[in-house]
């Protein structure tokens, strides 16, 4: 049952994450045009320029779950690289529990009230010709630690595994 759960995390994380890296594309495609309007045709289009900054940062938030999954994260392991299997399953552990989860949770808990308030006045870009969908973006500050916190329950579980299967 653990086992289903775990796979479903990771397997959430991972679909997410493809789709995600598709925004990287429409960043280019929307980075072109920008450029292409204001230097070629000497016009200028806010929204498009809104949406390349809520792209960029959506693919960040939202991605960091499949980076955790992919082990793609930045990593001083001067020590860990050459590690054991066994050492880095009780580093993984231990950085889970004292670190990722308790960043998880502090990131959630402060969050939630700063995205229930954008919510509840549907915040919009303080731009008169902006995109008003500034609350859509600020939903990405709770979708992030959620997504990471499910990879580390992934993360602590198939550490255990790898433990229990170096004991036997």
């Amino acid at each position: 049952m653990l086992n289903t759960i775990v796979n479903f995390f990771d397997k959430s994380n991972k679909v997410i994450g493809e789709y995600i890296s598709w925004f990287i594309v429409f960043m280019v495609i929307i980075q072109l045009i920008i450029v292409m309007a204001r230097y070629i045709f000497g016009v200028g289009f806010l929204k498009l320029q809104e949406l390349l900054i809520y792209l960029h940062g959506l693919s960040f938030t939202l991605a960091a779950g499949y980076t955790l999954l992919s082990d793609e994260h930045v990593r001083v392991d001067l020590i860990y690289r050459a590690s054991s299997d066994k050492y880095k399953s009780v580093i993984n552990i231990l950085g889970s529990l004292f670190f990722l989860i308790p960043f998880c949770l502090i990131t959630y808990s402060t969050s939630f009230p700063y995205v229930e308030r954008s919510w509840k006045i549907l915040e919009g870009s303080p731009e008169t010709s902006g995109l008003n969908a500034v609350f859509l973006l600020k939903t990405a500050l709770i979708i992030f630690p959620l997504l990471l916190l499910i990879q580390a329950i992934s993360i602590i579980y198939r550490n255990i595994k790898v433990i229990i299967e170096i004991k036997n």
